[in-house]
């Protein structure tokens, strides 16, 4: 019984999907180390250019985890006055994916200095999103089908729609604020609210996300370094709040960045519901870093999903010749 518990909520997420409730966007828990997908002003955020991969596996004690993966470039361009930036991402939900979608964004964030150290990173994104079904009779199975005795055992009333893929555009927009050891910015994305829907109009509900951190280092000297060859301990308290579709996310997080280590915790919940503690490790070295995350749900969800897992890997090559020297945000690699 407990088998058909579980392919009856993966199916009522799927038909939900379908028939128009809003779907909320892949919650990536490695916030910072996927920067264009949080907020397309982090585009040429680094100076030099950067890649930057994901792997996401959401939920995998149910029949069939919830999948993503990204990939992003960006780096700053000084006759442009800003970053340029590209994100490819790609997401499967459900059994064999019966509901899948990619998309491909570029992006363009102009930076101008305010006062002093200050800065601001304007941007705007556009993209193009695929929504595809896998509509196969003999791997969905509806409510309508399960009997509450005997299991699956009826034909089902579904009928297939007539467009099982779909293409449409989608438009974001970002700003960055930030000083040498603190930064804060605000994104919205979705602004046309594409249709997702494959029966009737179904519009993605805009997406909007506010993001604020600070480094405080935790040496007297600035570049010391250890005899075990450890950098300079810092720690990162961070916040970031998201909303969409009516429903509230706050996450709360800090790091501890002892170069060539990270370990991070995060905790996020919704105005009346936990979500999940989220703990994560990192290293780095020269132009490359490695980071891997837990997150342990703590919702009404827990004993059936085993949590999310999260990989991802970031390359920063060598910053090209520049006549003036351009100041990146620091904040967090992960």
């Amino acid at each position: 019984m407990k088998k058909y518990n579980k392919i009856t909520l993966i199916l009522l997420l799927v038909v939900m999907g379908m028939q128009g409730v809003k779907a909320q966007d892949v919650p990536f828990s490695q916030f910072y180390a996927n920067p264009l997908y949080l907020n397309p002003a982090f585009a040429g955020s680094k100076v030099a250019p950067r890649i930057s991969l994901a792997y996401r596996s959401q939920w995998p004690g149910l029949v069939s985890a919830f999948s993503t993966v990204s990939a992003s470039y960006d780096q700053y361009i000084p006759d442009l006055h800003g970053g340029i930036g590209a994100i490819l991402l790609a997401d499967r939900q459900g059994d064999h994916g019966i509901l899948r979608s990619a998309m491909a964004g570029a992006m363009y964030s102009f930076r101008f200095k305010v006062y002093d150290d200050i800065y601001i990173n304007l941007a705007l994104q556009a993209s193009l999103v695929n929504y595809g079904l896998n509509w196969d009779e003999n791997i969905m199975v509806f409510p309508d089908q399960i009997d509450p005795n005997s299991g699956v055992i009826n034909r089902t009333s579904a009928t297939a729609p007539d467009q099982k893929s779909k293409f449409v555009p989608d438009f974001a927009s970002g700003i960055m604020v930030y000083g040498p050891a603190w930064y804060a910015g605000f994104a919205a994305h979705h602004l046309n609210q594409p249709s997702q829907g494959f029966y009737s109009e179904d519009r993605v509900p805009i997406k909007f996300s506010a993001n604020a951190g600070g480094l405080i280092n935790l040496a007297e000297e600035r570049r010391r370094q250890s005899s075990l060859g450890l950098g300079t301990p810092v720690i990162s308290p961070n916040f970031i709040y998201q909303y969409q579709g009516g429903f509230h996310y706050f996450n709360y997080g800090l790091y501890l960045d002892w170069m060539p280590f990270l370990v991070g915790v995060w905790y996020r919940n919704g105005i009346e519901n936990p979500d999940a503690f989220i703990f994560m490790v990192g290293a780095q070295h020269d132009y490359f870093k490695i980071g891997y995350s837990y997150d342990v749900t703590v919702s009404e969800l827990s004993n059936s999903t085993a949590g999310s897992h999260e990989i991802t890997l970031g390359i920063l090559l060598p910053v090209p010749e520049q006549k003036h020297k351009i100041k990146a945000i620091r904040c967090p690699s992960f």
